[in-house]
This record gives C-alpha cells, structure tokens and sequence, in this order.
C-alpha cells in the first residue's frame, strides 16, 4: 500500500511564495511520472505540474514562470515551489504519483491566496 502525503499548504498574501512537499510511503518500487494537480470550488481538477523519473517537466499555461516542480527520487518526494502566487491560485493541491499503470493520490492540501 502506498501512501502520499502532502504538506505546505496555507494562506498567503497575494504575490508570496508557498513551497509543497509530497512524500511517499508503504511499498514504493519506482514513481515513472509525479505531478500536483489542484481543484478550485466548482472546477474541474487540473494538472498544474508533473516530472519524470528522469527530470523532464511539463507546466500548465497558468503557472509557467511562477511554479517549479522537482523531485528527489531517492526519498520518493516531489516539491512545488509557487512563487507570485495570485487569488486565482487558490484551490486544493494534490499530489499525484504513477507507479506503472497504478495511480496513486494524497488527500491534498488546501493553498488560499489573498487579495
């Protein structure tokens, strides 16, 4: 069983940074792909960020420049680092891990950004 745990989240003023975690637990071999996703109140989940196994990163339109993700491979963790942050980032973070044709979820993290 593996287990995805977030943390990080919080509230912050509009234009501050916020760096997640996500740590993975329980019977881990090796994540091919890991990302955040996040969920507004009444939208759908979005992809915000993922990378491979071997670094190769991929962004949402709405986050290039401001997020960075990267992970350590040997502590199956992935961070997301959000800098200038804005009010219409504010939603749900989850972490998401691929583990073959196996997905795996943590329970997320809840960012607000103030105005």
């Amino acid at each position: 069983q593996v287990q995805l745990v977030e943390s990080g989240g919080g509230l912050v003023q509009a234009g501050g940074s916020l760096r997640l975690s996500c740590a993975a637990s329980g019977r881990v071999f090796r994540f091919n792909s890991m990302g955040w996703y996040r969920q507004a109140p009444g939208k759908q989940r979005e992809l915000v960020a993922h990378i491979t196994l071997g670094g190769n990163t991929a962004y949402a339109d709405s986050v290039k420049g401001r997020f960075t993700i990267s992970r350590d491979n040997a502590k199956n963790t992935v961070y997301l680092q959000m800098n200038s942050l804005k009010p219409e980032d504010t939603a749900v973070y989850y972490c998401r891990a691929d583990e073959g044709y196996v997905v795996h979820w943590g329970q997320g993290t809840q960012v607000t950004v103030s105005s």
